[in-house]
């Protein structure tokens, strides 16, 4: 009989790509993975994992097992769902992903809160960007995910996977507070063309949301500086090397000599809660959104 450990070990890194994806994802060593990896070829007297270069690549019984293992994983949730349900109280494991400001500026106090009400309930929360949450959710390898779209980029939501809106976010332009639009009570968006840019790397939603805005109002953007991390934004427009769109959620006090100046009209990102349908009657899943919203109302 296969063992399901094994299968989860095999269906992750068919998820994530990459032994130290699926190790992370599951709270693992990459070592332990592989050595579920090896144990499974032993059962199966099969390989399933080829080096492809730095990384590995699934064999065809490999992807065979993984598609398997999802069918399996999926039985094994709605059976733990219904005993959850039966009990009428959060219990068991409930992993969760978020995007990097979320994780910073919404997560903690729910996790608190969580710990705090549902001492039965095993919370794990990853940092996984907003790209790839959905299809993490779809696939089984989160139970929930908080992800956010912009007002031009609306979040995908493809079948077998609910969602709940838990928010919007404004976002401001913060300038130097020598720059001419410092003293400024507000500036549209089609006053922005020739400013030098300090934004987040292509591929990521914020990067590709301020590309389409600025050119939907008529601006070439200028991308001077690419970071990833906003408090990494924020220094550099504190040095006077560019402006910076950034949202408030996660944001922090703002460094001395950097000033906020509203956009007209405002910039919103909102922020969803996203879930599998066969597990919208855990009380895990409820309890966390409705914390999530109400964490929202105080801090958005």
């Amino acid at each position: 009989m296969l063992d399901l450990g094994r299968l989860r070990a095999l269906h992750a890194v068919s998820v994530h790509g990459s032994v130290a994806a699926a190790a992370a994802a599951l709270g693992y060593t990459p070592s332990a993975v592989s050595q579920q990896i090896t144990k499974l070829e032993r059962e199966t007297r099969s390989k399933l994992l080829e080096r492809r270069g730095r990384g590995v690549a699934l064999t065809e019984e490999a992807l065979h097992l993984a598609a398997a293992a999802q069918e399996l994983l999926a039985i094994v949730e709605r059976a733990e769902t219904t005993l959850e349900e039966r009990r009428g109280k959060p219990t068991g494991l409930l992993t969760i992903g978020a995007f990097a400001t979320a994780a910073r500026g919404l997560l903690p106090g729910v996790l608190a809160t969580l710990a705090r009400e549902h001492p039965g309930l095993d919370v794990r929360m990853n940092e996984v960007d907003p790209h790839l949450s959905v299809d993490l959710v779809a696939r089984g390898m989160l139970d929930l995910a908080v992800a956010h779209d912009w007002d031009i980029a609306p979040l995908p939501a493809p079948e077998g996977v609910e969602q709940a809106v838990i928010g919007d976010d404004r976002c401001d332009l913060l300038v130097s507070e020598h720059h001419p639009l410092a003293a400024r009570a507000s500036v549209r968006r089609a006053e922005l063309g020739g400013e030098r840019w300090i934004c987040q790397p292509p591929g990521t939603v914020c990067h590709d949301w301020l590309v389409r805005t600025l050119r939907a109002a008529g601006c070439e953007p200028d991308l001077a500086h690419q970071a990833a991390e906003y408090h990494t934004q924020l220094a550099l427009v504190a040095a006077g090397l560019g402006v910076a769109l950034v949202p408030r959620l996660g944001r922090g006090p703002l460094p001395a000599g950097v000033r906020a100046v509203p956009i007209e009209p405002v910039p919103v990102r909102r922020l969803y809660a996203l879930w599998r349908p066969g597990a919208a009657r855990r009380p895990a899943i409820t309890a966390t959104v409705r914390l999530l919203q109400q964490h929202w109302a105080h801090t958005g």
